[in-house]
């Protein structure tokens, strides 16, 4: 999947639901980045017309894809020099990517002095939203200048939590961003879900950090947990998401589950 392909002549012109997600946690380890290719590819096979965006430096969710050594990413979108269409890379019929790259790192410096900085990545995404069911942005490990921008360009903001003792620890610092961002730059910006990951039902621990995750967010919690499954720490390994690399497993069970439930929660 390393070649880089221009899909847009194959797209047909129906108006799609342009529904514009982020995952976000500035805490690593939560699963996130698993979450996003899994949601994308789970849509996708729900015959949603999906497009990821990695805006993680780190490149894990092209990675993930099997995407790399790519021409075109989102760092020189941002950048102005060319636009979205430009950089994507078709993963299947229904699934889009616009890939990252280390050079990516540079645009919070970068980009910190340009005017309307918070508004670049929405106004990329403006020309071709609507030729999208779902746009899903992966989000640095941050809380900086990309973080902002995708949340400045999304409705709903996806929070992945593990079922572990330090899940919610920080959460206050992402709560009042996205309460700025909400405030100063998008009103239409909320907290769409948060989603149980790394779950075994076998552990006390998990089950309490469980209840606790639902007792602070309420009916925001997915009903769906994302079990604890060696499939889905592999998958990545071979450049797919777990639906292609094992689609029997918990993993691709429970992010099928999940992506039923945010079709419900997000075409109401």
């Amino acid at each position: 999947m390393s070649k880089q392909k221009n899909t847009c002549k194959q797209k047909n012109t129906t108006k799609r639901l342009g529904r514009i997600i982020c995952l976000s946690n500035h805490k690593g380890g939560v699963a996130k980045t698993c979450s996003a290719v899994n949601i994308g590819a789970g849509l996708s096979r729900l015959d949603k017309r999906c497009l990821l965006i990695d805006l993680d430096p780190q490149a894990n969710l092209s990675l993930s894809l099997g995407v790399k050594n790519i021409q075109q990413s989102i760092y020189g979108a941002l950048k102005g020099e060319y636009n979205l269409k430009s950089a994507l890379v078709t993963i299947n019929e229904n699934l889009d990517l616009v890939p990252s790259s280390v050079d990516l790192a540079a645009a919070e410096i970068e980009l910190n002095t340009e005017a309307g900085r918070e508004v670049l990545l929405k106004e990329l995404i403006s020309p071709i939203k609507n030729q999208y069911d779902y746009i899903i942005l992966d989000c640095p490990p941050s809380l900086g200048l990309l973080t902002i921008n995708a949340l400045t360009a999304s409705e709903k903001v996806f929070i992945p939590l593990q079922a572990q003792y330090l899940a919610m620890q920080g959460l206050s610092e992402l709560t009042g961003i996205v309460d700025k961002i909400k405030s100063r730059l998008n009103k239409k910006l909320s907290i769409g879900g948060v989603i149980i990951t790394q779950y075994d039902q076998r552990k006390i621990l998990n089950r309490d950090v469980a209840k606790t995750i639902r007792s602070h967010f309420k009916d925001k919690v997915f009903k769906t947990e994302i079990r604890d499954n060696v499939a889905l720490a592999e998958s990545p390994c071979s450049g797919m998401d777990i639906f292609r690399y094992n689609p029997k497993s918990f993993g691709a069970k429970d992010y099928l589950a999940l992506c039923k439930e945010i079709i419900l929660s997000t075409e109401k």
